[in-house]
């Protein structure tokens, strides 16, 4: 049986990025909190834990004082920073720089629209971490919109500025945008072409990944798809996989594995999301070259 680990699969670059920066601090042998799963991924963050790394959230930060706490890759809102300065907390800032970047975008057009009467509206998913970061530096007054059903909260008559949570799909993001551009256009008051700006967001690593797995999943007899249960992107990546091939498996850990999936099989494709760490996939592997 060939067995194939994706080799574009594993951490995207600000997730890398932030486990790499938790690693250096956590050889200080000083207690390194993080703030909220440093990924959405079970088996690294128990990795961390053994190195010392202790998950938190937003109300045990709120009483912790005089330590030091780490900004995972989805980023923080300006509130989190606020308390970090009153309780003499020391911030490790492992924020994506994509992800920073957009928050500095989305806050100086913020600061500019309030004159202009102007709108920010931000695609993304209602309580997902990045989203609260990036709704925080418009002091929660942009807009936030999760798909067509939402558009109705778009005032047609003001300028719209259109920004996107870095790892929604690409696709979905297209279609908000041609909703919006023809809501304004119907409307009449204004001009799509001038007073709609739509910001490319969607971050490249994420998006390029489904057209690649499209084809990866078609090149197996059988797929398995690593990820931990509570990452959007690795559901999103599966339902992809799955789509092409249907004998995909989501699985977090080798302990899920079926044997029995691979009986008159030939090849088998093992891939995964951008909170996926290397070492599962080949420890995956492993596990099914021993079947």
């Amino acid at each position: 049986m060939v067995i194939e680990v994706d080799r574009n699969s594993g951490f995207c670059f600000g997730v890398r990025n932030a486990v790499e920066i938790a690693e250096k601090a956590l050889l200080s042998g000083e207690k390194i909190y993080s703030l909220g799963s440093i990924v959405h991924n079970d088996m690294e963050v128990k990795r961390l834990l053994s190195l010392g790394l202790v998950t938190i959230d937003h109300s045990q930060f709120r009483k912790l004082r005089d330590c030091k706490v780490l900004i995972r890759a989805h980023g923080e809102p300006p509130e989190t920073y606020k308390t970090a300065k009153e309780n003499n907390i020391t911030i490790i800032e492992a924020t994506c720089p994509i992800v920073k970047k957009l928050q500095s975008r989305i806050r100086d057009k913020w600061s500019k629209l309030k004159d202009e009467n102007g709108q920010v509206v931000i695609f993304g998913k209602p309580g997902h971490a990045e989203v609260i970061g990036l709704m925080g530096q418009t002091a929660n007054e942009a807009i936030l919109i999760s798909g067509p059903d939402d558009i109705a909260k778009i005032d047609p008559e003001r300028p719209v500025e259109l920004y996107s949570q870095t790892t929604m799909e690409l696709e979905d993001y297209k279609k908000v945008r041609e909703l919006i551009y023809n809501k304004i256009k119907e409307k009449g008051k204004l001009d799509p072409d001038k007073d709609f700006v739509a910001h490319s967001t969607v971050c490249g690593q994420v998006s390029n990944r489904e057209p690649h797995l499209r084809k990866f999943a078609a090149g197996h007899e059988i797929i398995i798809f690593v990820s931990g249960k509570e990452s959007s992107n690795g559901k999103m990546l599966y339902s992809v996989c799955k789509s092409v091939n249907p004998e995909t498996y989501f699985v977090s850990s080798p302990e899920e594995i079926d044997s029995s999936w691979f009986i008159g099989k030939n090849t088998v494709g093992i891939c995964g999301a951008t909170s996926t760490p290397k070492w599962l996939l080949d420890k995956i592997k492993d596990y099914i070259s021993n079947i």
